[in-house]
């Protein structure tokens, strides 16, 4: 990714991640946290990683809130942001601190009986 792709993925996460917080009224999006943000060549898909405290259902609900709001949020994010076009948002449940607590798990589990 170039620095220039970074610099505005940094910059959507930022906005993403307060209107979210302070605009988006929909209780069913609960706590969520945007862990990543990665864009495409063309600016035209930005691709948001999201994580949510709670179960798999509290998951999947609040996933489906944030694509209900997603005209919302990026009309928001239009108003924010100084490029010619905003991307479309693609939201993704982010599954990585799952992975990392399952490796974890099993490499004390492996130390335990050594």
């Amino acid at each position: 990714m170039s620095v220039k792709q970074e610099r505005v993925a940094q910059i959507i996460l930022k906005d993403v991640t307060d209107i979210i917080q302070f605009s988006l009224k929909d209780p069913n999006v609960g706590f969520v946290t945007i862990t990543d943000v990665q864009v495409t060549n063309d600016y035209s898909y930005a691709t948001i990683y999201v994580s949510f405290l709670g179960k798999e259902e509290r998951k999947q609900a609040g996933l489906k809130a944030l694509n209900r709001a997603k005209g919302f949020i990026r009309s928001e994010l239009g108003k924010r942001l100084s490029i010619r076009k905003v991307p479309d948002l693609i939201f993704k449940l982010d599954d990585s601190l799952e992975k990392g607590e399952r490796i974890e798990s099993i490499i004390s589990k492996i130390n335990n009986e050594a």
